[in-house]
């Protein structure tokens, strides 16, 4: 059996170095090349995580026998990086000698197929009988040999059938999690799907308030309180088979330097901490304030006061590891490189005449009603599946190459952002001081009104600049004040600047937003700080189901259980939970309230928008088991858990789909009232050109088609 766990080591986890599995060779007598059905045999299964370190030609377990001191391999990786498999001392006459040696050329073993994947758990399961050995990977049979037995009667009774397996003493960075012996073989699938282990890793889908250069290096902006600014990160948790893990664990985030992941220090003794995070609109260390993994999810809000510039120019990087644990390479994640620089300060603005105030017929109908979207309704064309499931199907060969959830529609275009960064003159640290630009602040945070509604060109293009926080915050304070021409003007300029269209809905709905929000929640609380779960969910239903003229459909209970999930609540929830859960739920409204839109909503049989699910759930949903996906070209539709107002991608649709090449894509789709192409459901999975061929419009529902 295993060795037990030393203190400090969690749930099975094992370094190489530490395990120690004792073999009964007594059970694989008498086991034919039947296996377990023939009476005999036993199974050695675990699972295996290598470091990227690892080369091959190590051995990764060693066989010794009772009174001989001579490791030979047992489990070893093959020049080519694949796992081999070697017969067992005192049992079989192939298994290998002392004059054995890597490359093993003259030694009998069986191989894997494929290569071993380094940083990545994988299921390993050796049968073991008197004639048979068997190689599993991750439940697969993927290697066999028969072998010759040795006699059945050893010389010396005492220690004949004993063997060890030793894990290797240093030479190969790697762990095993739950290794067991089982006395009858044929069991490990079933030990394949139990209890897998666990990996920490970063949803670059859900960044935000980060600019990646050309090169794959994070942009920044730190330094003093006056010039740095938030960006967003979330680290996930879960199983060896992607599943997010709901676990009572806690991730905390520290700031290392990129090229030897030492943490970076104070400047001095009174200075701020490196790395900083926001709780409640407040700043603390990151390392003081872990935050705890729920549904799977820690989302962190940091900033950075440290420069690149002060530390020789040297890039960081943000580190999460669980806490109050041992540090295992699969429980810690780090981002990618990051250059911190502080903030520039506009030199003059743009012409004033640039802007234009007139306020068309659909953004007064955006402003007045709450409408985010305008009634012509874009909706999708899908074609039905054959079992009428809510998933659908439609060609392959005509999806194009997709990005994920956190990617917006319409990327800031190159020339976009340095018009912007030309008419800020940004200068990076090497040129100025964090004291050049501390009045790069002024006038945003929309908590006066004289100088919100004055609406500089420098506010705009900071307003471009920022993360969704900074907008948030600012919003909420002019959105209120300025008047109507003012936000319609802020609306398209942003757009314009910013080279993204999807902006102005988010500005033009900010206000009707904000107002709603601020009313439902007083109903809710009482004019209390916190309110109970189960009284909230009516009003908010009843809220949901006006905004996005539904009458036939609300929100079910797997709905309300993403919907706490977003809000991050338990059985109560205070302003700020509440809050994210109306910044995420309002524009998803306002989307539905489109009248093809709607129709694909209300629509039940099929249900063409699964709507109110995560992304691993629609993974899950594309999926006949857990390691076969469904046709290529079939689809659901839904809307992302990870992008809330003011973000411009809140309220837009994502079509998850299994791709031509047999794997899952996401691709987010155009809501936008300017898109003159999305006026059906056909139409807003056609917004390329190759797609054009789907066809099978025929068995769309009436109100689905143009």
């Amino acid at each position: 059996m295993a060795a037990p766990a030393e203190p400090g080591e969690i749930e099975g986890y094992l370094g190489l170095r530490d395990v120690r599995v004792e073999l009964d060779l007594g059970k694989a007598r008498g086991g034919g090349e039947g296996g377990a059905g023939a009476g005999g045999g036993f199974a050695v299964c675990f699972w295996l995580y290598l470091s990227g370190s690892a080369r091959p030609s190590p051995v990764i377990l060693h066989q010794i026998t009772a009174g001989d001191g001579n490791k030979l391999p047992f489990l070893a990786l093959s020049e080519g990086n694949k796992l081999l498999l070697f017969p067992l001392l005192r049992l079989h006459k192939q298994a290998p000698s002392s004059s054995n040696s890597s490359p093993w050329t003259d030694t009998t073993y069986i191989s894997a197929v494929n290569e071993c994947p380094l940083e990545h758990w994988i299921h390993v399961g050796c049968e073991v009988t008197e004639n048979v050995m068997r190689l599993h990977i991750d439940g697969d049979l993927v290697a066999e040999a028969h072998l010759c037995s040795l006699s059945s009667q050893p010389d010396n009774q005492d220690d004949a059938y004993q063997v060890c397996l030793l894990g290797n003493n240093g030479k190969v960075d790697g762990y095993v999690y739950n290794i067991q012996v089982l006395s009858m073989i044929g069991t490990i699938q079933e030990q394949y799907a139990e209890n897998p282990p666990s990996k920490l890793s970063i949803d670059y889908s859900c960044c935000d308030g980060i600019e990646e250069g050309d090169d794959g290096i994070w942009c920044i902006v730190g330094g003093k309180a006056s010039c740095r600014r938030n960006f967003m990160l979330e680290v996930v948790l879960t199983n060896a088979f992607g599943e997010h893990m709901n676990k009572d664990t806690q991730i905390v985030a520290s700031l290392v330097y990129a090229d030897n992941g030492a943490l970076v220090e104070k400047s001095r003794d009174d200075a701020e901490p490196p790395l900083l995070i926001a709780c409640e609109g407040l700043e603390y260390p990151a390392e003081s304030r872990p935050l705890p993994i729920l549904r799977g999810r820690a989302l962190f809000k940091l900033k950075i006061s440290q420069l690149s510039s002060k530390c020789d120019n040297k890039l960081f990087r943000i580190y999460f590891s669980t806490l109050h644990t041992r540090k295992y390479p699969f429980l810690e994640a780090s981002s990618k490189p990051i250059r911190c620089i502080s903030r520039g300060r506009p030199s003059r603005p743009l012409s004033a005449a640039k802007r234009t105030s007139s306020a068309t017929v659909d953004e007064i109908h955006l402003l007045n009603n709450g409408q985010g979207l305008d009634r012509d309704g874009k909706a999708n064309a899908c074609s039905l599946s054959q079992d009428q499931s809510s998933v659908a199907c439609l060609h392959p060969s005509k999806f194009l190459k997709v990005e994920g959830d956190g990617t917006e529609t319409h990327k800031m275009s190159k020339q976009a952002r340095k018009m912007v960064v030309e008419a800020q003159s940004v200068r990076t640290e090497s040129t100025m001081s964090d004291s050049d630009s501390i009045d790069a602040r002024s006038s945003w945070s929309g908590s006066d009104k004289d100088e919100a509604e004055t609406l500089s060109d420098a506010m705009i293009f900071r307003y471009c600049l920022e993360g969704t926080y900074e907008r948030s915050t600012f919003l909420k304070g002019a959105a209120s004040s300025i008047n109507v021409d003012d936000l319609i003007t802020l609306a398209n300029e942003v757009s314009l600047y910013s080279g993204c269209s999807h902006h102005r809905n988010q500005i033009l709905i900010s206000k009707q937003l904000l107002e709603e929000g601020a009313v439902t929640w007083s109903i809710i609380s009482k004019n209390k700080e916190r309110a109970l779960w189960s009284s909230a969910v009516p009003e908010i239903m009843s809220n949901f189901m006006d905004i996005a003229h539904s009458t036939n459909r609300g929100l079910s209970e797997q709905d309300l259980e993403v919907l706490r999930g977003i809000a991050g609540c338990g059985d109560d929830l205070g302003r700020n939970e509440f809050d994210r859960l109306w910044y995420w739920l309002y524009p998803v409204a306002v989307s539905l309230s489109k009248d093809k839109i709607n129709s694909l909503w209300g629509c039940t049989a099929p249900v063409w928008i699964e709507g109110l699910i995560t992304t691993e759930e629609a993974e899950n949903a594309l999926r006949s088991s857990r390691e076969l996906l469904k046709k290529p070209g079939t689809f659901v539709l839904r809307f992302p858990t990870t992008r809330s107002w003011p973000h411009p991608d809140a309220g837009s649709l994502v079509v998850t789909y299994v791709g031509s090449d047999n794997s899952i894509h996401h691709r987010l789709l155009s809501l936008d009232v300017s898109d003159a192409r999305a006026g059906s459901l056909q139409d807003l999975l056609l917004q390329e050109p190759e797609l054009l061929q789907l066809g099978r419009v025929d068995r769309l529902p009436t109100a689905m088609k143009y």
